[in-house]
């Protein structure tokens, strides 16, 4: 099921979420495939670290790699024609499992298969965007976990007017093609922004 998680289970949790499907149809004369998308680059600190916080998870739980499993992990950083033909390299493969770190590569893997389990990990709102039926039972072959709401943007807003209470403009920049979702961050704003206007 899908499930909101605390920024210091992050770890765990992707050993775990790819281990729960891997382990469910386990056989353990063949050697499973999973399938990793991110939207890093390949020299990115970040990305890497998380790679191997996945493998050292999946270790913990009995998945060695090369030993039980083979993870292939792709590296298309924020270019969304490369997410899409990677996601379509992966399921190529035809991978036991799924794992996308965003939003692009969770949609990407949905355009390309409906049957190959995918779990995500750092989106927010999956059922706003569209990725679950409900937080209960997802329904379909996409799960995964979110770490945070959207209404944390309205939270954002108020520490800088806790910072400097003179400020009375606030601009939000995103892109909408790597960031869908942010326009669920800008309506938690503007819903608090008339709260805050009467502090200034």
């Amino acid at each position: 099921m899908a499930i909101n998680i605390q920024r210091r289970e992050f770890i765990t949790t992707l050993g775990s979420a790819v281990a729960w499907p891997l382990a469910a149809r386990a056989q353990p004369a063949r050697m499973r495939r999973l399938g990793v998308l991110l939207s890093f680059a390949e020299n990115d600190a970040g990305g890497v670290s998380e790679i191997d916080a996945l493998r050292a998870g999946l270790a913990e739980l009995g998945w060695v790699e090369d030993r039980n499993i083979h993870v292939d992990v792709r590296w298309p950083g924020g270019d969304l024609e490369r997410i899409q033909e990677m996601a379509k390299e992966l399921v190529a493969v035809r991978p036991d499992i799924l794992l996308a770190r965003s939003t692009p590569t969770t949609a990407a893997f949905r355009r390309e298969s409906e049957n190959i389990p995918i779990v995500f990990v750092n989106i927010i709102e999956p059922v706003e965007q569209g990725f679950v039926q409900n937080l209960a039972r997802p329904g379909g072959n996409i799960t995964g976990f979110t770490s945070f709401e959207s209404m944390i943007g309205g939270k954002w807003l108020q520490l800088i007017k806790e910072v400097d209470p003179r400020i009375t403009r606030v601009a939000v920049i995103f892109n909408p093609q790597t960031a869908p979702f942010a326009g669920l961050f800008v309506r938690s704003i503007e819903a608090a922004a008339p709260g805050l206007r009467s502090r200034s």
